[in-house]
């Protein structure tokens, strides 16, 4: 059976009308005939939706109870048992109640199209997994319902409802997508226009995205060579100079010109060894494109030009920027370079920038060889000019100037020989001198002809004239080799120094630096491998690309890191002098991985000496604190019993109310240090479940006076998702220390809101309150806030407070009163909305 399709509405944020879309997107299918039903959908109240849902067939929901009430969900069994054509099922993130065919609403989903059945569906873009630390940031609300970015990326059909942040606003105060009585709320929180200009620029540029993978999938599926521009994406061509800096910015300004333009900053390295530019250099240019919100690629070629334009042509892009050269005018007579080169292969599709810098024309200092060689190019235009330049000029001695003399014909040959040498190296030169004195024998030496020579002084021109150009030879290209030697000291050094400093500064992790071994030797993969013992396996501590080695024998190189570590690439051979390179990196290496298990034991040392630390506190709590109450309750227990006293009633009443205080304070602070004990070992389990607010807060006020309270909690506020218990304690709390602190003519005010999908509690004091500096520090163990008295308690109870409300999913932090005094605001998630699933009426009646 073929899986069946999925189409996804995708929204900025509620109420851009995705559920709308998609109900009329059911009715056009079903009066073409399509066989579609309603699988799942929530109106939220709004009766255009409502409307909407006049007409279609619906499939009766499951009903399940849960912690004594019932809720209802998509019945998957009902659905499949009716096998339609196409399925509607809205909210794609919706998390199943307990005891439901599965978790998620998305996997509900899966079944359906695994069955054959098409389904039609919305998401916001809130909610897909990858988002949520974005979202937190922009909206300071944190997505608790997700769906994995790659269930809706492998969707068939994806369709933005776009809505503009006024037009959105609009409707939100029109009471179109919510009640009235949040409006107010959901206007000057959630949806500021702020908020929603950055989740509708989210959204396009998400689906942006997919659609650049369509595109892209289908350029691939039908070989698509030529580049087609429905996107700005820039290219920048960096050499590890300083003036890539330069490039990278310019690249990104005209990335800024065009809507959703991408800057993919690029290095092109050689295949035979080590990178040659600078590592340090590199990294500042990867970091510069990455905060600008480009990405940095690394690629083996040996022809620069060639290799960009195939990588600018593989991602579709639609500009080139490359610096001026920073050649000297006179070396442009060995070749264009490569921004003309590029320029000149670019075709009509893509455009090339060349960007002026501050290093155009000063050089680009000694080239970095790798292993002293040549280059393939370079041995073959010396053989060129050795063998093939010999016959030539002798052609051209023969035919246009016969006479000019045996000592010039020698000095011409001797001439080609050093520039073979030049060129291509010694050998190339060798054969250059032995082509030359064999054709100077021949054809200019008496008698011609012939091998034979009659004047003993061109016998002596001979030698000398082959000593000379063996000596001229060797002597080049030994500068030549010792040239490129230094050039690679020079690059090993650059890199050692780098490795270096990284070690003194403590930058690099483990991963970062076998990313940059793999790209500096231009290898597929890196490893980190370590075993116990001399016969214990290996085991990967960190590993870097594609397929990397489980053991030193399947890797291409292994360099020992230590006793029992050994660092590994995959990819190819590479010669014994870069060994030496990646020795100090398999050094560096085992420093890091060393550096993060030490880093390891001092955190759980500070752990430990945190947990002295609290010790400590807990036995100075005990010593003073706690003994304070029980020398109250023994004085008055031991007075009461003295047969030495008649009490009268009204004594005794006293010292039982002292006894009774006592024990109650006593209680109170033994509790609050069991509650830190639990938060402390990670031992609290919140219950979540639904709840009133109301059902909570007058219950937390039982510990103070009722006339030091003053309570504004509206009965319309909405159901909230927290632990019932927590919560009490935690607000308990938050108010015995607001009334400790306030005076006793203020009264503390608690009041309740709702904001989006959470309600707040304010405490408000008119105490004098916290500065800034100190807010943060009153939320820790065993503190008390300025000159408190001893006694009057350990200063547990905020910290206790917090790590309660964090436990249920909801955050507490204190502000400023205005006109004096502190706020204290606990905001806790809601529930998930329900709504009582509406009786399928007669046949023929609406909505049956």
């Amino acid at each position: 059976m073929a899986r069946g399709k999925l189409r996804i509405y995708l929204g900025a944020a509620p109420g851009v009308g995705k559920t709308y879309a998609m109900l009329s997107e059911a009715h056009r299918r079903t009066e073409r005939g399509t066989d579609c039903v309603v699988g799942f959908v929530e109106h939220h109240d709004r009766p255009r939706t409502e409307v909407m849902l006049h007409g279609l067939e619906m499939v009766p929901r499951r009903e399940i109870e849960y912690r004594g009430a019932v809720f209802t969900e998509m019945d998957v069994d009902a659905v499949l048992r009716r096998a339609p054509a196409v399925a509607l099922v809205d909210e794609l993130a919706h998390t199943n109640v307990p005891g439901s065919r599965n978790a998620k609403r998305w996997q509900d989903v899966e079944e359906l199209l695994d069955a054959g059945v098409d389904v039609v569906s919305t998401v916001n873009i809130q909610h897909l997994e990858s988002l949520g630390d974005v979202v937190e940031s922009i909206t300071g609300v944190r997505q608790r319902e997700t769906v994995p970015d790659e269930v809706v990326r492998r969707a068939d059909q994806i369709e933005l409802v776009d809505m503009s942040p006024p037009a959105l606003r609009r409707r939100m105060a029109h009471g179109n997508i919510y009640q009235p009585d949040k409006v107010d709320a959901a206007l000057s929180n959630y949806f500021r226009p702020g908020n929603l200009t950055a989740l509708r620029e989210l959204a396009l540029l998400w689906v942006a995205d997919r659609v650049d993978e369509y595109l892209t999938e289908y350029r691939s599926a039908h070989r698509v060579q030529a580049i087609w521009g429905s996107r700005e994406r820039i290219v920048v061509g960096v050499t590890g100079g300083p003036e890539g800096r330069t490039l990278i910015r310019r690249a990104a300004r005209l990335a800024e010109k065009g809507a959703g333009g991408e800057v993919l900053a690029v290095y092109i390295s050689r295949s035979d060894g080590l990178s040659t530019a600078s590592p340090k250099e590199l990294a500042v240019q990867r970091a510069l494109v990455e905060d600008l919100g480009g990405t940095f690629h690394q690629v083996v070629g040996d022809d620069v030009p060639a290799a960009l334009l195939d990588f600018a042509r593989g991602v579709n892009a639609t500009q080139i920027v490359v610096g001026v050269s920073r050649r000297p005018t006179w070396q442009y007579v060995f070749g264009p370079g490569v921004g003309a080169t590029v320029a000149r292969e670019s075709g009509p599709d893509l455009d090339v920038h060349f960007v002026t810098h501050a290093e155009a024309g000063r050089g680009r200092g000694l080239p970095v060889a790798r292993g002293g060689r040549l280059g393939r190019a370079r041995v073959a235009g010396g053989w060129v000019v050795g063998v093939l330049g010999p016959v030539l000029l002798t052609w051209l001695l023969i035919a246009a100037v016969p006479s000019v003399g045996l000592a010039n014909d020698m000095l011409l040959f001797l001439a080609l020989t050093v520039a073979a040498a030049l060129v291509g190296g010694l050998v190339p030169a060798l054969a250059s001198a032995v082509a030359g004195s064999l054709l100077l024998n021949w054809f200019f030496s008496p008698p011609v002809h012939t091998l034979t020579i009659a004047d003993p002084e061109n016998i002596v021109a001979l030698l000398v004239f082959v000593g000379v150009a063996v000596s001229v030879a060797s002597v080049v290209d030994l500068a030549a080799r010792r040239t490129h030697q230094a050039a690679r000291l020079r690059a090993e050094s650059e890199i050692l120094s780098f490795l270096a400093g990284s070690v003194l500064r403590g930058e690099t992790t483990l991963d970062a630096l076998l990313e940059r071994v793999r790209e500096t030797f231009g290898m597929e993969s890196a490893a980190l491998l370590e075993r116990a013992g001399e016969t214990a396996p290996w085991t990967c501590v960190g590993s870097v690309g594609e397929r990397p080695a489980a053991t030193p024998e399947e890797a291409d190189v292994d360099v020992p890191a230590g006793a029992h570590t050994a660092l590994t690439l995959s990819g190819r051979v590479l010669p014994a002098s870069d060994r030496r390179v990646l020795a100090a990196f398999a050094a560096q290496a085992a420093v890091v991985l060393e550096r993060s298990r030490l880093q390891h034991e001092a955190d759980r040392a500070q752990e430990l000496s945190e947990g002295n630390r609290i010790r400590t506190a807990l036995l100075a709590a005990v010593s003073h604190d706690l003994r304070t109450p029980l020398a109250g309750i023994k004085a008055s227990v031991s007075s009461l019993r003295a047969d030495d006293v008649e009490w009268s009633e009204e004594d005794r009443a006293d010292l039982l109310e002292a006894i009774e205080d006592g024990a109650d304070r006593l209680d109170h602070l033994v509790g609050n240090l069991l509650d830190m004990s639990r938060l402390q070992t990670g031992t609290v389990t919140p219950l979540i479940r639904e709840t009133d607010l109301d059902e909570v807060v007058p219950k937390a006020l039982g510990g103070v006076p009722g006339d030091s309270v003053q309570l504004d909690i509206p009965e319309t506020l909405p159901m909230i998702h927290v632990d019932r218990g927590l919560l009490e304690r935690a607000v308990a709390n938050v108010v015995e220390n607001a009334v400790k602190y306030s005076p006793p003519e203020a009264k503390v005010l608690v009041s309740a809101s709702a904001l989006a999908d959470r309600v707040e509690v304010r405490v408000v004091d008119r105490g004098p309150g916290v500065p800034d500096d100190a807010k943060a520090r009153i939320f820790e163990p065993f503190q008390r806030y300025g000159d408190a008295p001893r006694g009057v308690g350990v200063g547990l109870g905020l910290a206790v407070a917090r790590g309660f409300v964090e436990a249920v999913g909801g955050t507490l932090d204190a502000e400023d009163t205005p006109g004096g005094g502190l706020t204290m605001v606990l905001a806790v998630p809601t529930a998930p909305r329900r709504t009582a699933e509406r009786r399928p009426g007669p046949p023929g009646a609406p909505g049956a």
